[in-house]
């Protein structure tokens, strides 16, 4: 009974903690801009069938894509026996599900051989990472916590997978002996070959299986609210993310509605704009300016440094890192929503995403090719982050570069980027 206490107490802890947590990136995603992503529902759930729970554009890297898919597939349906696990905590039973018989063998036997898939998938990223030093898993943006977070999600999937396996040894071990409660139940194509490295004694067996178990299943609730801190946090917001993408055609640029207005009231005197709220800011200084679904995009980023990996800006040696722009706006998301639950929602820090985080040689860098967004595996679009900033800098601030306020005067005047009368424009074609 004390046991079943502990383990009440433990889960209720951990199930608290997370909520808290969750609840606060939901209020900071909150705090973006609206924007209705609602429509074209059967599209969007095609998506997110396609991309996020389909793992399509991961496997455009076949190794990673592969391994990707051990570890996802694995994580996810071996959890599904956690609910046996907590049934077990909560009402001090032991495999309490072992009356389904044979269908109970095949999950344990199918959940064993995807643990050892996970361990193999892990151990590979574990090599790419630490042995062969993949470029993309480097960056000025990927020191300290950022390095560390990767490596420490693969041991903590090792130590899982490993405890449950032993665990599962030490279980069948004792059912071979006909020890307490541990009735025959289950398949263990795998942990089976580890029985030989355990004790015979079956009280050192049950310390094995019990301090395996408590372990397991500590270490996922454990796990559970190690993501909200984590880039990991993708495993959930991977589906939502998806079902909310952009369907426009890539690399189409939006429009203000309040600004097309206006223009359309200037080319046709006889259209009423229509009533509108206060037009605000022009572009995006601070992560209040983004939308709420571009800041979700933040929260979503693994930093598996794909979109870097394709930049062209990148790749020539610029500053920019598509990668570092989605970091940052999750940093500075982190810190304006700190400072609001803190110091009141009006209060202003004095800082802001643009200058700050991001700079200015950074988003004029980008190519605008879309390639980053094209190439991320959950379709997080930096693209748009990107030029939102740029929209603030010409819009507000008219500061950019004399090249391309020669070229804005001319798009005024002329019609065209480039200097010439529109009258002069086929002089070209003019014999002598």
């Amino acid at each position: 009974m004390i046991a079943q206490i502990i383990f009440l107490i433990i889960f209720l802890a951990a199930s608290i903690l997370f909520t808290i947590q969750v609840r606060k990136i939901i209020r900071n995603i909150n705090l973006g801009k609206d924007i209705n992503r609602s429509d074209h529902t059967t599209e969007r759930w095609k998506v997110m069938a396609k991309v996020a729970l389909g793992q399509t554009k991961m496997v455009r890297r076949p190794i990673a894509g592969i391994m990707h898919i051990f570890v996802y597939l694995g994580f996810i349906i071996i959890n599904l026996e956690v609910l046996e696990i907590i049934i077990d905590g909560l009402f001090g039973t032991h495999r309490i599900f072992s009356f389904l018989g044979s269908f109970y063998n095949f999950l344990i036997g199918s959940f064993e051989i995807l643990a050892l898939l996970v361990l193999v998938g892990v151990i590979v990223f574990l090599a790419r990472r630490l042995i062969l030093g993949l470029k993309r898993f480097s960056g000025v943006e990927m020191k300290a916590w950022p390095k560390a977070d990767a490596l420490y999600i693969l041991i903590i999937e090792v130590l899982l997978m490993s405890a449950f396996l032993t665990m599962n040894a030490a279980d069948y071990k004792l059912q071979l002996a006909g020890y307490g409660h541990y009735i025959l139940a289950g398949s263990f194509p795998i942990s089976q070959f580890l029985t030989g490295l355990l004790p015979n004694s079956p009280e050192a067996l049950e310390w094995i299986e019990r301090a395996c178990w408590w372990f397991h299943i500590v270490g996922i609730l454990a796990f559970l609210n190690y993501l909200p801190i984590s880039k990991h946090f993708h495993i959930i917001l991977a589906f939502p993310n998806t079902w909310y993408s952009n369907l426009h055609k890539k690399g189409k640029f939006t429009n203000m509605e309040t600004v097309t207005n206006e223009v359309k009231a200037m080319l046709d005197p006889s259209f009423t704009p229509p009533p509108a709220d206060a037009i605000g800011r022009f572009g995006a200084k601070d992560v209040q300016d983004l939308n709420w679904v571009q800041l979700m995009n933040a929260y979503t980023c693994t930093e598996c440094g794909r979109c870097t990996d394709v930049c062209p800006a990148n790749q020539t040696g610029k500053l920019l890192s598509p990668r570092k722009i989605m970091m940052d706006t999750r940093d500075r998301l982190e810190e304006v929503g700190n400072h609001k639950a803190k110091n009141g929602k009006d209060d202003d820090d004095g800082k802001s995403l643009l200058d700050d985080y991001i700079s200015r040689e950074e988003i004029w860098a980008c190519t605008t090719c879309n390639a980053c967004t094209e190439a991320c595996p959950v379709n997080i679009d930096p693209l748009s982050i990107i030029v939102d900033l740029r929209r603030y800098a010409v819009m507000e601030e008219s500061n950019v570069a004399g090249s391309l306020n020669a070229m804005f005067s001319n798009v005024e005047n002329n019609g065209a980027p480039w200097k010439y009368s529109p009258a002069d424009r086929l002089n070209w074609a003019t014999k002598d």
